[in-house]
């Protein structure tokens, strides 16, 4: 019982910590959304300038600029939140604009992760070339499969946006790795940073599963 309210103090700590975070993020960046509505800039604009960075890291990666890389993608990743917040500030949401939104996500997401197994293919002094490569196959896979079954389970009404690795955990890992170590040590950090995000993705994908099944459970019985 003494371990279970341990778990649970700190989880809701951690809550805490993460809300915190992202409500100061959202405060700091307030001024720069409010003078993109005054400049007439719409989210799909932002959208669309986020994808092609994330395309233009894609292409940095496959040709071996790590750093630039790891900056045109943490580029994008700002962009992706600001887009949203133009849309909901501005009342611009629309569901032409959330399709349009998830649709590049996904193109840039399987852009991402085909540009660095490009560049692992052929560039020298990679430490664990083939589990690189392999582990950039199954990044595409639960990418897709964690944004899958969300807009699949909320299409049923159900709620599932659960899980502990999402779109911004992989912009953030592989975008301050590739900054901080580039190609560095037999590309060893960007090995392990690969690994870790597609454990914590294949982790995600299992919650969302239990947290779906057990919505349908009650709806199904009641």
């Amino acid at each position: 019982m003494a371990l279970y309210r341990f778990r649970i103090h700190h989880r809701g700590r951690v809550t805490e910590l993460v809300g915190g975070a992202v409500s100061a993020y959202h405060k700091g960046t307030a001024p720069l959304v409010r003078a993109l509505l005054r400049s007439g800039v719409t989210p799909n604009a932002l959208t669309t300038i986020g994808a092609m960075l994330i395309g233009l890291s894609a292409v940095a990666y496959g040709l071996g600029h790590m750093h630039w890389g790891g900056i045109l993608l943490l580029g994008s990743g700002l962009i992706d939140t600001l887009d949203g917040s133009v849309a909901r500030l501005g009342q611009n949401t629309s569901k032409w604009g959330a399709f349009y939104d998830s649709t590049l996500d996904r193109a840039g997401d399987g852009a991402l992760f085909i540009g660095l197994a490009s560049w692992m293919i052929y560039a020298p002094d990679i430490k664990f070339r083939e589990l690189s490569i392999v582990v950039c196959m199954l990044g595409i896979l639960t990418s897709l499969l964690v944004s899958y079954m969300r807009a699949r389970a909320e299409s049923l009404g159900m709620d599932g946006k659960v899980g502990i690795a999402q779109r911004a955990e992989r912009i953030l890992g592989l975008g301050l790795t590739t900054i901080v170590f580039g190609s560095n040590w037999n590309a060893i950090p960007i090995t392990a940073v690969l690994v870790i995000l597609t454990a914590l993705s294949l982790i995600t994908v299992g919650q969302r599963f239990v947290h779906v099944r057990r919505q349908a459970n009650a709806t199904d019985i009641t």
